[in-house]
């Protein structure tokens, strides 16, 4: 293989491939990104896999076609320090080489037919949503999906997709997240995705996408990327069961005033409690310590008693960081049992601190 880039294009396929990388053997060939080059385009590869990247470009002068493997982060190291303009890779006796004017750079390569071939979407069922309703609906998501439970189905996203509706859910275990959108093919599935694979895709997509999946696979295509994942086997609980089917009080609340609030109250305790009465939201901090945080937002509620409940702060603040409106609805039943965040189509529901 003899190829000649630009740098920039390089450099930015190769920042992207670093997150499917495998990092603790960095004698595996998944260590490695795989290039194979055709008469006027190159592939480029990498996966751990558990999920994997493949890119395609035009933007490549290739003088030899070819393909060759070499480490992917120690590739980037080269290709970062040197100069913006046209770099050289060649490969030959196992070796890639690096050039750019007087600069030489040798990396050690495996044999690239061993490179792990990835699933194909040729024939397999698709999924329509639109690419911004996907991103949008992920990133609402994102910050209730739990890391290293031992219920491997926890370490991901539910994507339940149902006669009318599209579900994404996430919990970890002391919130659940919620978005539903509208769908009318009427496809019916539900998929776990993992965790690590839900923050690339919302690096990656954009614009205009093709979703493909199997028993084991989730597969999404761009004009330039071809992202696939491995599914989490396992059953996701029963979300429904979580979300209160009644609500006794609802307050809706502004979101800049709440926002105020709670980071005042963050400076000293992570947990806090509030309570809502008569024409007072009261914020307090909740610490063994003896140092105490308190603010009062001044806003109409239904209550003519104290109703308190005590929160992790951060919760409330993943809410409100997603949503794109001045006001948002808080549903309360009683002190002790889940209350629901909710805008739009977006919900979160908290099970509160007993104190």
């Amino acid at each position: 293989m003899k190829i000649l880039m630009n740098k920039s294009i390089l450099e930015n396929a190769l920042i992207h491939a670093q997150a499917f990388l495998e990092k603790k053997d960095t004698s595996s060939i998944t260590s490695h990104i795989f290039f194979e080059a055709t008469q006027g385009s190159l592939t480029i590869k990498a996966t751990d896999f558990e999920i994997g990247l493949e890119i395609i470009t035009q933007e490549v002068n290739t003088t030899e076609d070819g393909s060759v493997t070499a480490n992917g982060k120690k590739l980037l190291d080269i290709v970062k320090i040197l100069k913006d303009g046209e770099i050289l890779l060649e490969s030959n006796n196992d070796i890639l080489h690096i050039q750019q004017g007087r600069s030489n750079f040798k990396l050690p390569t495996y044999n690239s037919k061993e490179f792990p071939a990835y699933p194909s979407y040729e024939n397999k069922p698709q999924i329509n949503i639109d690419a911004r309703i996907l991103i949008e609906s992920l990133k609402k998501i994102t910050p209730a999906i739990d890391t290293n439970n031992p219920k491997f189905e926890l370490n991901g996203t539910l994507i339940d997709i149902k006669n009318e509706s599209i579900f994404f859910v996430s919990t970890d275990t002391r919130r659940l997240a919620l978005v539903d959108i509208a769908q009318t093919d009427g496809t019916e599935l539900s998929i776990i995705i993992p965790k690590k694979a839900i923050v690339e895709i919302q690096k990656l997509f954009f614009d205009n996408i093709e979703i493909f999946y199997d028993e084991t696979h989730l597969i999404i295509k761009s004009n330039e990327y071809t992202f696939f994942t491995k599914l989490i086997n396992g059953k996701f609980p029963d979300y429904t069961r979580i979300i209160p089917k009644e609500i006794t009080y609802n307050l809706v609340l502004p979101k800049a005033q709440m926002i105020d609030a709670i980071k005042q109250i963050t400076t000293i305790s992570a947990d806090m409690k509030l309570t809502f009465i008569n024409n007072n939201i009261i914020f307090e901090s909740l610490n063994d310590d003896n140092i105490e945080a308190k603010t009062i937002l001044e806003f109409p509620t239904p209550f003519t008693e104290d109703f308190i409940i005590a929160i992790n702060s951060r919760y409330l603040l993943d809410f409100l960081s997603q949503i794109n409106h001045s006001e948002f609805s808080l549903g309360l039943n009683d002190a002790n049992l889940p209350f629901v965040l909710r805008d739009a189509n977006f919900k979160t529901i908290v099970m509160p601190i007993v104190i």
